[in-house]
């Protein structure tokens, strides 16, 4: 397990019950370098969206727990934020919420000469995923290793 991978794990499994007795779900945990500094962010939802003061609460939470199990080495930038509406689906639980939404779909490779795609959510499993292109119900599968980045798509 990577550095990064086992930082994440115990970052989640400090912020999650915190998250929770706030009554918020905990959406994803991301320990990343950008621009020359680390940051540990942490994505937190609930029904109707969350705050800035939900936010800032859980954030204090959190830097008072790491404070006491200081287990990351680098210095880093501690985040609490929502996720957005453009979130990615990470996670069984994102795959479930957005069955029969419609999904943006970019992948590593070309498919058939495009990279970016489009559809409503119709299945999914531990290896593909599976929507629905046109109203004709043309079903295009990808393989998840093919995936960059699925997520809800905004429609105005």
């Amino acid at each position: 397990m990577s550095r990064r991978d086992e930082y994440e794990q115990k970052a989640e499994a400090m912020l999650a019950p915190i998250v929770e007795a706030a009554g918020f779900e905990l959406v994803d945990v991301e320990y990343v370098k950008e621009a020359g500094n680390w940051y540990l962010r942490g994505y937190i939802d609930k029904p109707g969206g969350i705050t800035v003061n939900d936010c800032e609460a859980v954030s204090r939470a959190f830097s008072d727990k790491l404070d006491e199990d200081d287990f990351i080495e680098d210095s880093y930038i501690m985040e609490i934020s929502s996720p957005g509406l453009d979130r990615p689906l990470k996670k069984e639980k994102d795959f479930v919420r957005s069955m029969g939404k419609l999904v943006e779909i970019r992948t590593y490779r070309p498919i058939e000469k495009q990279k970016e795609f489009c559809g409503i959510l119709n299945a999914y499993d531990d290896n593909s995923v599976t929507i629905e292109e046109d109203e004709n119900g043309t079903l295009r599968t990808f393989e998840k290793k093919d995936i960059a980045l699925i997520r809800l798509a905004i429609e105005f």
